[in-house]
């Protein structure tokens, strides 16, 4: 087999059984685009700016360019649909703490484990390859999807920061979670 065959076939940085993880380019800002303008996704993330496609194109650019950030896109094995994205984001490589966040933008691909298998793959790059101890996450409080979802993968809730959000006339909670290094390692064996 030639090595050209795979030249259209995506990247798969980080790879699941349903789903892996691959790289953002410029032909994506379209995805971004469409996804920041979902009500859903609009309110899950708390975005309450618009964007226009220029704007998402820089974002995209400057994310290639942050060392202290990991951005990818969430996409289905079987066919390398989209479904969202994931990042490690706010690296600090003194004290080894980072954020994480994960957004899927059409509710046909929720509710389904594919966040928690794209959360799984990139807690253990978080920990096994970057050699992170600590990785947080805000959730607010309406979401109560995800906030179960977090604690089933691991993450202990470590506080409140009340009504830290404004949304749709009102005020929301901001719970902060965390998982340590060792109670990764210890839930999944690594």
């Amino acid at each position: 087999m030639s090595t050209h065959a795979h030249t259209n076939s995506p990247v798969r940085f980080l790879e699941g059984k349903r789903i892996y993880l691959r790289p953002v380019g410029q032909e994506d800002s379209e995805f971004y685009y469409r996804s920041l303008y979902s009500k859903e996704t609009r309110k899950l993330t708390g975005t309450q700016k618009h964007y226009t496609h220029e704007q998402i194109q820089q974002y995209i650019e400057s994310k290639g360019q942050d060392s202290a950030s990991v951005l990818l896109l969430i996409a289905l094995c079987e066919n390398d649909q989209v479904i969202g994205d994931i990042q490690i984001g706010d690296i600090d490589t003194f004290n080894r703490n980072a954020f994480i966040r994960i957004a899927i933008d059409q509710s046909a691909y929720q509710g389904k484990g594919y966040g928690s298998e794209a959360m799984v793959l990139m807690l253990d790059y978080g920990f096994g390859i970057l050699n992170l101890h600590r990785i947080e996450l805000n959730v607010f409080s309406y979401n109560e999807r995800a906030i179960h979802t977090y604690e089933k993968l691991g993450f202990v809730r470590e506080g409140v920061q009340r009504q830290a959000l404004y949304y749709d006339h009102a005020y929301h909670d901001s719970i902060l979670m965390s998982m340590l290094a060792e109670e990764y390692r210890a839930k999944y064996g690594k």
